[in-house]
């Protein structure tokens, strides 16, 4: 009998939900991390996201759960705990299949590690995954799928908000792309530098990592912006939304 288990990833800005029936994903949500939810806040909330799509929290059988926010993490595996589950926390002593070639590897977001599976998964070969979250992140797996480190960047929410913030005349603009790079007004020549300039540096570090490495491994992204972003890149094309929960899906049967 197929297990339905609910895969969460907490990032810093949103938490992202995959339900797993038999390992394959039948229904997603995206919701606002907030770092103090508590686990009948979570009940109430989880209780009407699957209502609405008509579900029951009682078919759900296992949970597995990737956080960068440790107070949020704590109170989902306490709703958990109402749920009688024991849900499986993806950190230090979890059969990844991957072996971690960074300096010390309990410094690696669990989420990194998690997309770095997805990826391997696909192609069983070199990869550069891109993640578009509060920050961007370059991850690279060998053709060993072993992970090999990575690059951090602000992302382009935390940019865009910088600007309107240390900027006493600009103004707080939506993130999507000008017709043109060149710009005739103040919000447009903002989101052609926003757009534009943050595909640049996409492009420039991914070709950095292949040049550096000696390598043209296939590039594929991920996250909240990286489709908005990816449509201006040439180095980047492949956009898989549900690559995180992939990953998750795979961690989980390698341990349950």
């Amino acid at each position: 009998m197929s297990k339905t288990v609910l895969a969460i990833d907490v990032g810093n800005t949103n938490i992202v939900v995959g339900l797993l029936i038999g390992g394959v994903m039948k229904s997603q949500w995206r919701i606002r991390t907030v770092a103090d939810r508590t686990k009948d806040e979570y009940m109430v909330l989880f209780e009407r996201l699957f209502t609405i799509r008509g579900l029951s929290l009682d078919d759900i059988d296992d949970a597995i759960v990737s956080s960068v926010v440790p107070p949020a993490e704590r109170g989902l595996v306490d709703f958990f705990g109402l749920l009688s589950i024991d849900p499986l926390v993806v950190g230090p002593g979890t059969k990844t299949g991957m072996r971690i070639l960074y300096d010390n590897p309990r410094e690696v977001g669990a989420d990194r590690i998690v997309n770095a599976v997805a990826a391997f998964e696909r192609i069983k070969g070199g990869a550069i995954v891109v993640d578009f979250g509060t920050a961007t992140t370059w991850d690279v797996i060998n053709e060993q799928g072993e992970y090999m480190g990575g690059v951090i960047a602000p992302g382009i929410g935390i940019s865009s908000e910088a600007l309107f913030r240390r900027a006493a005349k600009l103004p707080r603009v939506d993130l999507t792309a000008p017709a043109q790079v060149l710009a005739k007004d103040t919000v447009s020549a903002m989101q052609s530098g926003l757009i534009f300039g943050y595909a640049g540096m996409v492009d420039s570090i991914t070709l950095r990592l292949r040049k550096e490495l000696g390598v043209n491994w296939p590039a594929m992204a991920t996250g909240g912006t990286g489709k908005l972003v990816i449509d201006q890149c040439s180095e980047v094309t492949d956009f898989l939304p549900d690559l995180t929960i992939e990953g998750l899906a795979v961690i989980y049967s390698r341990n349950r």
